[in-house]
């Protein structure tokens, strides 16, 4: 599936931004044009189900099958958010970007998971802005109105196929290419055992102190510093 795309600035390094489940290209609002300001041309995708991108089956596999063919190989830097994480892995090794970034990734999550289980996520689709706002305290106003807007556009039947079958992990087992691992503080998704057996697997991995699963609009300022050596 051809996914829709924003792009900002026209630098000569190129750089993927992959958002993460009912999210789209506007949850890196900041991120791109900051990353623009660095020389990149930005391209940012909506994952199927999402944004003005394509409805369809929802499995792994297809939304990295969905990067291959909306994204130019061979990029600067790609990074990856939540699902988006979690895709862009699945496709590293076709997209093959010199960088990777993996923020938060959703490589280990099951219904158990506290907050994160597939039908949790799903029920979030009719929240309101008060309610994002509150589970959210550290997001600027502008971030509240983009995820109400972007929970309209959301097919929610994405995140009942969140979790992987019982028994797989897809947590990588080696970098494809060097990679950064980004963690929240604490990280649902990625425990410290979890980081630890990838550090062991060749991964950097950095911690954004305080921050929540959604780095980038947690802690922006933050974000971008973790970065520093990667961008």
């Amino acid at each position: 599936m051809r996914l829709h795309t924003q792009t900002w600035g026209a630098g000569d390094r190129l750089a993927l931004l992959i958002h993460g489940m009912m999210a789209d290209h506007r949850t890196w609002r900041r991120v791109g044009p900051a990353l623009a300001g660095l020389g990149y041309r930005v391209i940012a995708v909506d994952l199927r189900g999402h944004g003005a991108s394509g409805r369809g089956e929802y499995r792994p596999e297809l939304f990295a099958d969905d990067l291959v063919e909306s994204l130019p190989a061979g990029a600067e830097l790609a990074i990856g958010h939540s699902l988006g994480g979690l895709t862009l892995s699945l496709a590293v090794d076709r997209l093959k970007p010199a960088r990777a970034v993996y923020s938060d990734p959703a490589w280990h999550l099951s219904s158990s998971e506290p907050g994160f289980g597939p039908e949790l996520f799903a029920a979030f689709k009719t929240a309101d802005r008060e309610r994002i706002r509150a589970m959210n305290p550290r997001w600027d106003a502008a971030d509240v109105e983009v995820e109400e807007r972007t929970l309209a556009l959301w097919d929610e039947a994405t995140a009942l196929n969140l979790a992987p079958p019982a028994g797989r992990d897809l947590m990588p087992a080696a970098p494809v290419v060097p990679s950064l691992v980004q963690l929240a503080d604490p990280s649902f998704l990625i425990s410290p055992e979890r980081a630890g057996l990838l550090r062991e697997r060749g991964f950097e991995v950095r911690t954004v102190p305080g921050a929540g699963h959604t780095i980038h609009r947690d802690d922006f300022d933050g974000f971008m510093a973790s970065l520093e050596g990667w961008v």
